[in-house]
């Protein structure tokens, strides 16, 4: 198999690169410290058309695929981990629907999505469900032609800001997790559905993460993916597909760190010479360095055979299934370990808000969290051998 980059995929690299440079890391700095959603943010990937960058051309998008998405993600990301957020939680609001969505559900919400008119989240984790996913304890009850769906989701981005929030829930609460559970597209404004608390986080301050509360909010039946017994595959299939883009948002914000680092120790002058020249500090980033290219190397062979997986509910052969949580384990890990590093690297400037380092670190943490923590993936690893 081989993931070398076509020219066009380099074009897309190299013109994601000049946007992130030119129109995103600017601001990064400051989207940090108001911790608000980026609204501006949203405009310059609507403009460069990079929201449809996996959606199918009969709905509006480019169609270039997983692994092109991935490359804007690293681009981004190296800049501003916020910003890259955004394309994520798209990607993983949208997959539930590209998976088992019937056509007149695809083309209600899809043109919107791939202009980015609409955005979307996913509403999975609630206070009792995290790695858990089988323990959900959000309901939907069946009356007539609708669902009525009570609950509370916790942890979701962007939620606030969404149009439309795929929403996991138990439709048959006596059967185990896997089973009796669906997906149902909701829409912003359906009464009863509502937005609790705001997160203060540690990192990606500027992409937001809140509280769904869910009080007999009614869904057309329509609105469910597949059916009541599905919704544990789509979930399992969703996250095995969505962790390549955390995991290459992981190798973008390394990479950033590791650049600046660089830079700032060829212009760094102590005893008389750049720090640069100094070997142990040399030996810190070659090993950062190939940390990196290691972690890209992983994420970026997971995201070409994904690539070539059916958008349905197919089973996922283990070894795809190994090596997307290979990518987002070691990605992750990298990432926290080269952010901190860099910090090191710049010492007590590496540790004040005027440098971006420490941001880039506060904002790796998360990679090592969201969408399957290090040591879930590291079960699911096992589980495959």
């Amino acid at each position: 198999m081989t993931y070398q980059l076509t020219e066009e995929q380099q074009m897309l690299k190299d013109t994601v690169s000049r946007i992130a440079k030119e129109q995103i890391a600017p601001g990064a700095a400051l989207r940090d410290e108001e911790a608000k959603f980026p609204w501006d943010m949203v405009d310059v990937l609507r403009e460069n058309g990079l929201f449809g960058a996996d959606f199918p051309e009969k709905y509006g998008g480019s169609e270039m695929g997983l692994f092109s998405l991935c490359l804007i993600i690293e681009e981004i990301a190296k800049v501003c981990a916020s910003t890259s957020v955004i394309l994520l939680v798209h990607e993983l609001g949208t997959m539930p629907i590209m998976l088992a969505g019937n056509d007149e559900q695809k083309a209600r919400y899809f043109p919107k999505l791939a202009s980015g008119e609409n955005l979307i989240a996913f509403g999975l984790t609630e206070p009792n469900a995290g790695s858990d996913v089988s323990g959900l304890r959000t309901k939907a009850v069946k009356d007539g032609d609708e669902y009525v769906l009570t609950g509370t989701k916790m942890f979701i981005s962007h939620a606030d800001v969404a149009d439309v929030i795929c929403i996991a829930a138990r439709t048959e609460t006596a059967l185990p997790g896997p089973k009796g559970t669906g997906i149902f597209i909701v829409e912003k404004g359906t009464p009863g559905l509502s937005i609790g608390k705001h997160e203060n986080k540690m990192g990606i301050r500027g992409s937001s993460t809140v509280e769904i509360i869910l009080e007999d909010v009614r869904v057309p039946a329509s609105n469910i993916l597949m059916g009541e017994d599905k919704g544990f595959s789509i979930l399992m299939k969703t996250l095995d597909i969505t962790r390549i883009p955390v995991a290459v948002q992981a190798v973008g914000i390394a990479q950033g760190a590791l650049d600046y680092a660089v830079q700032y120790t060829k212009e760094r002058t102590q005893f008389g010479k750049p720090i640069f020249s100094f070997q142990g500090l040399q030996w810190m980033m070659a090993d950062m360095a190939t940390q990196v290219e290691a972690a890209r190397q992983l994420t970026y062979k997971a995201a070409a055979s994904f690539e070539r997986l059916p958008k349905n509910l197919d089973r996922v052969p283990k070894e795809m299934i190994r090596s997307s949580a290979m990518a987002k384990l070691f990605a992750a890990d990298t990432a926290m370990k080269v952010t901190t590093d860099a910090v090191q690297l710049l010492g007590g400037y590496g540790y004040v808000k005027e440098y971006p380092v420490e941001r880039m670190m506060r904002d790796a943490k998360i990679t090592q969290i969201y969408e399957g923590t290090s040591q879930v993936q590291k079960i699911i690893i096992a589980g495959t051998l």
